[in-house]
């Protein structure tokens, strides 16, 4: 299985270029709010270049990130804001590159999960704003940024709370309730099960992976980061109440696939019966491959944690390396391009989701209205916001444990070791990256 916390990062991505059909116009010199505080023009730490790092938005968003920057340096006119678009995949590298070589950017987009590798290069930034600039932030949204308690990370946008989608004919046939849909892992498996044994199609493609067993309560890392904490009977339990229902094919056979992007049982091939914790950027390719699929679908709300939280899996991200020489400016920049005006404004061009609660509070999301399963999967979304949390591991090796422990995962489902081997092996395999931290 890939990475989960892999696909989440990138599907927060390509969200803005795959939601281009929905894209609206916008006047970047009309819509974009002003700083609540006008110091900083008289401020000399409000003086030189801003170097400002953002990831793949220049192609199909110059006009709005453009008219960010004007509108700033229109407010101060001591900054000059010098904005650097880099490819996704290299962002990490030229960052590292550039803490590295001493000569670093000031402001620098960041998704959560690559947050811890650079928390040692990073400036807090709560030391940098005034204590109320993070008042309007979802507070569930900033846990997850702060260590040691301190702030490293801006909250920006997300790709929405994960939501139920089910295909009304088919668990239909196994007494699924819309009003009432599985609010646990527990209750999915057995509406798994339920629609294999009634309707003959596969339920579902979850494995027991590191989102299940952190929604279903287990804790996967020390609060020191340094040592694997999966390895227990309540863990091993988990494991082979999925077997069970894998075994009876309610999890379809290609769950099993390490390519996720391409599962061979699925909801637009008619093969796969619900995802009871989707992506909800899935529904716009379903749509589109399969509309007679797209019509029979029904959106509930996902499945909460044992805190009744939802996970997001990553968040983009705005950070101020340690050593800027403009430290203050890029804080201020970056409080106001994540500043609620300015979310909302790019919410309205793309399929994503804001940090702050007046946006989220705004009657684009709380009045939104239509019968698609698209528009109700939207109304799903921010009836979940205030619950949503960044389920980041915090460690700099997040993407590669969550693989880790997926391979064992695999090979456990596949008959190949027993769900205590594949806890144990996977332990293992996490103890030695965390040790190279």
């Amino acid at each position: 299985m890939r990475s989960l916390l892999h696909r989440a990062r990138r599907t927060t991505r390509a969200v803005v270029a795959a939601a281009l059909g929905l894209t609206l116009a916008l006047s970047a010199s009309g819509c974009l709010g002003s700083s609540s505080d006008d110091t900083g023009a008289a401020d000399p730490q409000f003086e030189g270049t801003v170097e400002f790092w953002t990831i793949n938005l220049k192609k199909n968003y110059n006009d709005y990130v453009t008219g960010l920057i004007n509108s700033y340096q229109k407010q101060h006119p001591r900054v000059t804001i010098n904005w650097v678009d880099v490819p996704g995949a290299e962002i990490s590298t030229k960052l590292l590159a550039a803490i590295a070589s001493g000569s670093v950017p000031d402001a620098v987009n960041l998704d959560s999960g690559n947050l811890g590798k650079f928390i040692p290069s990073l400036a807090s930034v709560d030391e940098l704003l005034a204590q109320d600039a993070l008042a309007d932030y979802q507070p569930n949204l900033l846990t997850s940024l702060r260590r040691d308690g301190k702030l490293y990370a801006l909250p920006w946008y997300n790709g929405g709370a994960p939501v139920g989608i089910y295909r009304t004919s088919v668990v239909g046939k196994a007494g699924f309730d819309a009003a009432n849909p599985p609010k646990t892992y527990e209750e999915a498996l057995d509406l798994a099960q339920k629609v294999y044994d009634t309707a003959k199609v596969n339920g579902m493609n979850e494995l027991p992976g590191y989102q299940q067993l952190a929604t279903m309560g287990v804790q996967m890392i020390s609060a020191d980061k340094k040592k694997a904490t999966f390895n227990t009977p309540a863990a091993a339990a988990i494991l082979e109440a999925f077997k069970k229902v894998y075994d009876g094919k309610g999890i379809a056979p290609g769950a099993v696939t390490k390519d996720t992007r391409n599962y061979p049982q699925n909801l637009d091939n008619s093969q796969l019966a619900f995802m009871p914790n989707a992506l909800p950027f899935a529904l716009l390719n379903t749509k589109k491959n399969a509309p007679n699929v797209y019509s029979d679908l029904t959106i509930t709300k996902a499945l909460k944690n044992t805190d009744g939280k939802y996970l997001l899996l990553a968040q983009q991200t705005f950070v101020v390396p340690k050593a800027s020489k403009h430290k203050r400016a890029a804080a201020e920049f970056l409080k106001f391009v994540t500043s609620s005006e300015n979310q909302l404004a790019f919410c309205k061009l793309v399929t994503i989701y804001p940090s702050t609660i007046a946006a989220a509070n705004d009657t684009f999301f709380t009045q939104a209205t239509g019968e698609e399963p698209i528009d109700k999967a939207r109304q799903v979304i921010v009836s979940e916001m205030p619950d949503l949390i960044d389920g980041s591991l915090g460690t700099s090796r997040d993407s590669e444990l969550v693989e880790l422990f997926a391979e064992q995962i695999r090979g456990f489902m596949q008959g190949q070791q027993s769900a205590t081997q594949a806890l144990t092996a996977a332990e293992q395999a996490w103890n030695t990256k965390l040790a190279e931290n």
